[in-house]
């Protein structure tokens, strides 16, 4: 009598795990996410010309952003060690090893916070950039403006001196200075430190004529050369844009040099002018500034925001600690994939928006 042989059961699909295939599926709509924007970043990029490409217009840090390219394919390096550690058995070894790729995600985010702080303290932010010569003294009036109002209100907080109305204006504040500068001017036996808080509010009065000068003169176009106490004549003159010079960008950038640099009388240090002035600093236009600082960080922030992902799912392996074993490791073969995405995408991005 003849046995037959059962055939061997068939397993449908292709032989890997289904965390492994949904991983890689999951990996391609990521590719397919990140394209479009790399893709659209090309097309902005070569369809505009004088598009920013001066590391010192667009305060972007070469050296940095290698170093950073450096973290992550070492760190990529590491991640593999971890799960070729894992599958040989010596499970303290890859926990080491995905501490130290986890370190080296952290140094990553370090690194490009330092970045943003950067572009931060320059202002290269969407919307923030001036592309012209006249969006470029918008700018710096608006911002003599936001400091002018914070030196006021330094002094004269709103609603102290009216508390029945306590939206205090700056025509408010003004009167306030002017009066409590008139007071201190005619009082013959001052202290020393009525005398400071003269030369203070002084210097303050002064600061707010500069401010007001330099609005007026930008949103007349007239140059800083003609007085203002002519504008009331000139603007009832026919053709009155004609007969004077315009304002420049220049001009108004040394004006706010000229204040920001104020020295004291005996020339030894900045005057109280100056201290009042400082955070006052000038403008220049970019060209295509602002479609450049949407870009940048569009692509690097959600760039930025798959690698604190990996580093959650770095920190779910971690926090296994000794319990680690070959059973985690079609998970951190997984999370290996993932990183190596990251890597990839940002070995694609740093070219784009630091060198070429």
């Amino acid at each position: 009598m003849t046995h037959a042989i059962a055939a061997p059961t068939l397993k449908m699909g292709i032989p890997i795990p289904n965390a492994k295939l949904g991983m890689w599926l999951f990996l391609g709509t990521e590719i397919m996410f990140f394209t479009a924007f790399i893709g659209t970043y090309i097309v902005m990029r070569m369809g505009s010309q004088g598009w920013p490409t001066d590391t010192n217009v667009t305060h972007i840090n070469i050296a940095l952003g290698g170093t950073n390219t450096f973290v992550l394919i070492v760190s990529s390096y590491l991640v593999v060690l971890s799960h070729d550690c894992l599958l040989t058995n010596k499970y303290a070894k890859a926990w080491r090893y995905m501490l130290y790729t986890f370190v080296l995600g952290c140094v990553f985010l370090g690194i490009k916070g330092i970045e943003y702080a950067g572009k931060f303290e320059h202002d290269i932010l969407p919307g923030h950039i001036p592309e012209n010569n006249r969006q470029a003294m918008d700018k710096v009036v608006n911002q003599f403006g936001v400091l002018m109002d914070k030196r006021l209100s330094a002094v004269f907080p709103l609603g102290s001196k009216y508390e029945s109305n306590p939206v205090l204006t700056r025509e408010d504040q003004k009167a306030s200075l002017d009066a409590r500068v008139k007071v201190l001017t005619e009082k013959a036996d001052r202290s020393p430190a009525e005398t400071a808080e003269l030369a203070k509010l002084q210097a303050l009065a002064k600061l707010n004529q500069e401010y007001v000068s330099l609005k007026d003169h930008v949103r007349s176009d007239l140059s800083l050369t003609v007085p203002a106490e002519k504008f009331n004549d000139i603007r009832k003159e026919e053709n009155a844009p004609s007969k004077y010079p315009p304002v420049t960008l220049d001009e108004v950038n040394h004006k706010v040099a000229e204040l920001v640099n104020d020295k004291a009388a005996d020339g030894t240090k900045s005057s109280e002018l100056a201290t009042l002035a400082h955070g006052l600093t000038p403008a220049h236009p970019i060209l295509y500034g602002n479609l450049f600082a949407s870009n940048y960080f569009l692509m690097t922030g959600f760039h930025a925001i798959h690698v604190i992902v990996g580093l959650f799912m770095f920190a779910l392996i971690l926090m296994k600690g000794s319990r680690l074993s070959i059973n985690d490791s079609v998970l951190v073969e997984n999370i290996g994939l993932y990183w190596h995405f990251v890597d990839l995408v940002w070995i694609f991005l740093f070219p784009l928006l630091y060198i070429i």
